[in-house]
């Protein structure tokens, strides 16, 4: 009996499409334990059952296309488009295959099929164009960890006027935007948390990026401000004491606010307010009962397990009112300040402006998590098997999106967080874009390598992401690094979304580094990432001999490392660039055909140690450490003419 349940267990996951053996990075076979497949089986929520549409229908906007049922139906078959009420467009199929007109408008639509026996279901139905283009050549932009950003003003963390000073450096610089870390609200309470990749909400912001000396009333907030030199001169962010400054600050600064006259600040919140109404003022209700109850959501008291509209306008009118205002108030100033940065870089004239990051998952105690709780899975962690860089696989502990709560809600919740992440963006980079095709879960409490891969509605995830890059003339980026499915860029490249290309990565079987001509037009291409070491502590083996004084096998030994660096230097030399620093590299990677070319600012500084170390906790400084020079101190140290001449097939003009 027992193993006959195992069947039916191993089979119900086939026909939900999830994957239950995989062979790893180094050639192992895995397959799932049935007490981990059961949890993840219970875990996701039920597709509505269809007889007639496998999933979403999906067309490109202006060419004709067709949708094959799945299985004969009793003919006629009536399918009519619906917009709410409104009837888009309708018709009558006689066969399995139905022509859809060519002039349907953009947008996500509900699907009604009737046939002749009575039987009725519906289905999204997306009709997007392409992903917006970009409308520049080539060009470059200033890749930045704002939260390590020195200067002689802010509070011991990069803010958003650090971040105008960023801007107005790189257009110096000749560069065409600033790429940042990701800016998602964490928790205020938990300093220890500080990794900009485990969000709170990937809809809101991190108010530890406000500049509060911008607001009316933050002086009151510091009569001693003995401890500002030291957060100032500390080498990593001391995120507890920096939150309570600013938390404090902001407080202030909304008392100044409530009081002060009704004019024109107050009109633009409201109209704030209004404009990301429902969900900020879901967020502002969630953040109050998640500090007075002090537990995660799912133990609170029942009626505030579910977000419910009503029950949150209750809480406005109550003891609550204030907090929850202030909340609200504190998103409206960090929009402001992050709006202020896009529009200084409109100004400069420079072609990308803001290109910021979007974080696979969300932890699954915070806001995103309790509000979508359909279509979020917070029971498993998005993570990645076992490979040669990861031999025990990773687990991110990042709750993700699932397919059948995505279609019955039409994708609403993925589309909100782009818009979010778009709303003052000109390009954004999804981070695991390979997780819009299939995701790799873990459920709580078992290892990294003892997951499945998750079937998830690929082309519906593109259409939308193509829907909401044109509507904010947004360039999407897909970081599509590791071990990416036959066919996946092709797919992703037909709906106009870049691929990401890391030059640490593109190496033949030989290790050879692969020349200018290799490198797609529709990417960003950059030397290396957050996640691995600059190009300083590359050269100087330092990246290894951290790894091993902390226990960790860096999957690399010193041979193969200098073989690497010979091989950059062939490389270089076969075109025709005799150096081999930063420059060098940095021309090298300017001269392909990628129209994004990323620099890090900390190897432009020679910055020695890299922002994150994953697998890492503890050992080290993982998204605290600063930069070791101040915003205006950074030109001297940076060899510009070099820099210039490096970057000058795709720079613009001196500012």
């Amino acid at each position: 009996m027992q193993t006959l349940c195992r069947m039916d267990l191993y089979a119900r996951a086939r026909e939900l499409g999830i994957q239950t053996d995989y062979i790893d990075g180094q050639g192992h076979r895995h397959v799932t334990d049935a007490a981990a497949l059961q949890i993840i089986l219970d875990a996701l929520p039920v597709r509505i059952s269809t007889r007639l549409l496998d999933q979403a229908v999906v067309v490109r906007s202006g060419q004709p296309s067709r949708t094959d049922l799945s299985q004969a139906t009793a003919f006629p078959l009536r399918w009519k488009i619906v917009a709410g009420v409104e009837v888009i467009a309708d018709g009558e199929a006689h066969d399995r295959t139905i022509d859809w007109p060519a002039d349907l408008p953009i947008g996500c639509w509900r699907l009604h099929l009737a046939d002749a026996s009575g039987h009725t279901e519906q289905s999204p139905f997306i009709v997007a164009p392409r992903a917006f283009a970009g409308d520049f050549d080539r060009c470059w932009l200033l890749a930045v960890q704002l939260y390590g950003i020195r200067s002689a003003r802010n509070w011991g963390i990069g803010d958003f006027t650090d971040l105008e000073g960023l801007i107005e450096l790189a257009a110096s610089l000749g560069a065409d935007g600033v790429g940042l870390n990701p800016l998602h609200a964490l928790f205020d309470d938990r300093p220890g948390d500080c990794s900009p990749y485990s969000p709170n909400s990937r809809l809101f912001l991190n108010p530890l990026y406000v500049d509060v000396e911008k607001l009316p009333g933050f002086e009151r907030a510091i009569e001693d401000q003995s401890m500002l030199p030291v957060l100032r001169a500390d080498p990593t962010v001391d995120y507890a004491a920096v939150a309570e400054l600013k938390w404090r600050a902001l407080r202030f600064a909304f008392d100044v606010f409530k009081a002060g006259s009704k004019g024109e600040r107050q009109r633009d919140f409201e109209k704030f307010c209004a404009e990301r109404a429902p969900l900020l003022s879901r967020f502002a209700c969630f953040e109050v009962l998640r500090h007075k109850l002090g537990k995660p959501w799912w133990e609170w008291p029942d009626e505030w397990r579910q977000p419910d509209e009503a029950k949150c306008a209750s809480l406005r009118q109550g003891e609550d009112a204030a907090e929850i205002e202030f909340v609200e108030f504190v998103q409206w100033t960090a929009d402001g300040q992050l709006r202020a940065c896009k529009e200084l870089a409109d100004r400069l004239g420079m072609k990308v402006g803001l290109y910021l990051d979007v974080a696979v998952g969300v932890q699954c105690d915070g806001f995103d998590a309790w509000n979508e709780q359909t279509a979020i899975s917070r029971h498993l962690s998005v993570g990645a098997p076992p490979d040669a860089l990861n031999t025990a696989g990773q687990n991110w502990g990042l709750a993700g999106f699932n397919a059948a709560g995505l279609e019955r809600q039409s994708f609403e919740p993925y589309r909100e967080m782009l818009r979010a992440s778009m709303r003052h963006a000109g390009a954004i980079r999804l981070d695991h874009v390979l997780g819009l095709k299939r995701l790799y879960l873990v459920p709580h409490g078992f290892a990294a390598d003892n997951g499945v891969y998750v079937q998830m509605p690929f082309e519906a995830l593109l259409a939308a992401t193509a829907q909401e890059s044109t509507r904010h003339r947004c360039v999407v980026i897909g970081e599509d690094l590791g071990t990416v499915p036959e066919g996946f860029r092709a797919q992703m490249a037909e709906w106009g979304i870049w691929s990401y290309q890391v030059m640490m990565f593109e190496r033949d079987d030989t290790g050879s580094f692969r020349g200018v001509d290799h490198y797609s037009a529709n990417a960003l291409v950059t030397f290396n990432t957050h996640d691995l070491s600059t190009y300083a502590g590359w050269r100087s083996f330092s990246d290894l001999k951290l790894k091993r004084s902390i226990g960790i096998d860096p999957g690399e030994s010193d041979d193969a490392r200098w073989h690497a660096l010979t091989m950059l230097s062939d490389v270089l030399r076969h075109h025709a660039i005799d150096d081999h620093d930063l420059y060098a590299v940095a021309g090298f990677l300017a001269r392909t055909r990628s129209r994004l070319l990323a620099i890090s600012l900390e190897d432009l500084l020679g910055v020695i140690e890299q922002p994150n170390i994953p697998g890492t906790v503890n050992e080290h400084p993982n998204w605290r450490q600063r930069l070791p020079l101040t915003i205006d101190a950074m030109p001297a140290a940076i060899d510009v003419a070099a820099l210039k001449r490096a970057t000058a097939v795709r720079s613009r003009a001196a500012v």
